[in-house]
């Protein structure tokens, strides 16, 4: 079965690679929580209002100098460990990295009152709690998530690279460094940005439980580079030159398309959190609807679709599932499928969120300004 899907490359660790393999994960999750606690950050304040204070909560973002550090730990090895180690280990991670973080759900979940869901199972799924941070808020658990899944997602992705050219040499595929270049420009923007995440849907809404601890750390630290895990093991696809640059720069370009809208429209909404009556770029008047104390953004990209910000995400995963040239690869297109499912459920349950957030008349006036979901014209 397992040479049948074509990941036979991943289980060739020794006995003790494997376990070293599962145990990568807490390592990693130790080292990355010293690194964001000793390291230096700037702190600032976010959007979600402490209620113990009634003021906004304080972060300190360090992500950029946290993902540079482990950028170069991994580059040079500076720990011993082999640059392709990610990869090769990487099933055996995810495994490793599930149980732990249920572990640590667990915990985080229990040790907290009993809030509006009651059935434990449903409340360790989402979480009791909306926020957690210690050390009188120098260390934010949800802003943790996002610095080692989003590290992780680069390395591996890097990582995988190097395993495809110490097994193909000049024969690589060049798809799959672009790929690699790809999730490490999209985790690097992340880090330069990195206070926008602070008002952003996780930051404001998400319960800490299972679905946050997993999600934030295996499956995007890990999980992300599923293509990679069948691809990583074809050599060039062997296209002509002229389709090979026709191939390349059309799959960069949609990348860069789809971070576009993506980085545009999140831009758009943090610069009206924060300033409600700044032109976004200078150029892009504020319109909104007043839905009591709270304002409705239905201007610029955000009077395109009502979730345009998906879009861009998906332009950037069809990229990833073109990249690599081998498009009647299954493997090629698990990224993909992924994300399309992933923002169609969520947009429908943001709706519902947001009709309860500014009241169904008020979001439904929006509805009306702003007809499509995500895709103007078509959904």
């Amino acid at each position: 079965m397992i040479e049948w899907l074509g990941i036979g490359h991943l289980f060739e660790l020794s006995r003790s690679e494997a376990i070293a393999g599962f145990f990568m994960p807490l390592v990693i999750f130790a080292a990355f929580f010293l690194a964001q606690i000793i390291l230096p950050a700037s702190r600032v304040p976010g959007y979600v209002i402490n209620p113990e204070t009634d003021a906004p909560r304080n972060y300190r973002l360090n992500g950029l100098l946290v993902f540079s550090l482990a950028l170069v730990v991994w580059a040079f090895e500076l720990t011993g460990m082999p640059r392709d180690w990610f990869y090769r280990s990487s099933v055996y991670a995810v495994v490793g990295g599930t149980v732990f973080t249920t572990i640590f759900a667990i915990i985080a979940v229990y040790s907290q009152p009993q809030g509006t869901i009651k059935n434990p199972l449903l409340a360790l799924w989402d979480g009791r709690a909306r926020e957690l941070s210690f050390f009188n808020e120098r260390f934010d658990v949800k802003m943790y998530f996002y610095v080692v899944g989003g590290a992780m997602l680069s390395l591996n992705a890097l990582s995988g690279a190097v395993y495809h050219y110490d097994r193909f040499g000049e024969d690589s595929n060049p798809g799959v460094f672009l790929y690699a270049a790809f999730f490490t420009f999209y985790i690097l923007d992340y880090f330069v940005f990195e206070r926008v995440q602070l008002y952003t849907y996780d930051l404001l809404h998400e319960g800490i439980g299972f679905k946050l601890f997993w999600g934030g750390l295996v499956v995007y630290g890990w999980l992300f580079i599923l293509p990679l895990w069948g691809m990583a093991v074809y050599p060039d696809p062997g296209f002509s030159p002229a389709w090979t640059n026709v191939w390349l720069i059309g799959t960069a370009a949609l990348f860069l398309f789809g971070w576009g809208i993506s980085r545009g429209a999140n831009m758009q909404k943090y610069t009206f959190k924060r300033w409600p009556d700044r032109k976004f770029l200078g150029l892009i008047e504020p319109e909104y609807i007043e839905a009591g104390d709270r304002k409705i953004l239905c201007s610029g990209l955000w009077g395109i679709a009502r979730h345009f910000n998906y879009l861009g995400e998906g332009f950037l995963a069809l990229s990833i599932a073109l990249v690599f040239g081998y498009f009647t690869n299954p493997w090629a297109w698990t990224y993909f499928v992924f994300i399309v499912l992933l923002f169609t459920f969520r947009q429908r349950f943001d709706d519902q969120f947001c009709a309860e957030k500014y009241g169904a008349e008020k979001w439904a006036e929006y509805q009306a300004r702003v007809k499509y979901r995500i895709f103007p014209g078509v959904y």
